[in-house]
């Protein structure tokens, strides 16, 4: 089965001018043309732009996207190179989610702190409070919060 721009975009939940710009880009050499110069995607390609979506979504450039998608034409003499691109992004994405946790944690802790200090009327009685009675869940942003990083 094909598919215009149109259609496999909506099937990727990403926009058509988005798939022309990766098309420009050089990241769409496996996708057909129609003799009037028309994209055609095949079922297969589907696979394809996924995981440029999923690099994309990554952080990855376009350009080591296009690389990669070199990398692969080429055939199995790249294999090594282009398991190394994926364990590289899958170490990013582990580091961006720790962060990602981090900053989770100290929101977390800041709603309790508001929710405290709006039922008390008053900043100061989670401001005081002591360590100990603080939930244990928000100990460790409090830490964060009060403590300067050295050098």
């Amino acid at each position: 089965m094909t598919y215009t721009v149109g259609e496999m975009a909506k099937l990727l939940g990403v926009t058509p001018s988005a798939l022309r710009y990766y098309d420009k880009e050089g990241l769409l050499p496996f996708v057909e043309r129609s003799s009037g110069g028309m994209r055609i995607f095949q079922e297969k390609d589907y696979e394809w732009l996924q995981i440029i979506q999923c690099l994309k979504d990554t952080g990855m450039s376009l350009r080591d996207i296009r690389r990669y998608i070199d990398l692969a034409m080429e055939g199995d003499a790249t294999i090594q190179a282009r398991l190394e691109i994926f364990q590289s992004r899958r170490e990013a994405v582990r580091e961006q989610m720790r962060q990602l946790q981090e900053t989770l944690d100290l929101l977390d802790f800041k709603c309790w702190y508001y929710e405290t200090a709006q039922a008390a009327g008053t900043t100061a009685v989670p401001r005081e409070m002591p360590p100990e009675e603080i939930p244990e869940q928000y100990r460790k942003a409090r830490r964060q919060l009060k403590s300067i990083p050295k050098d």
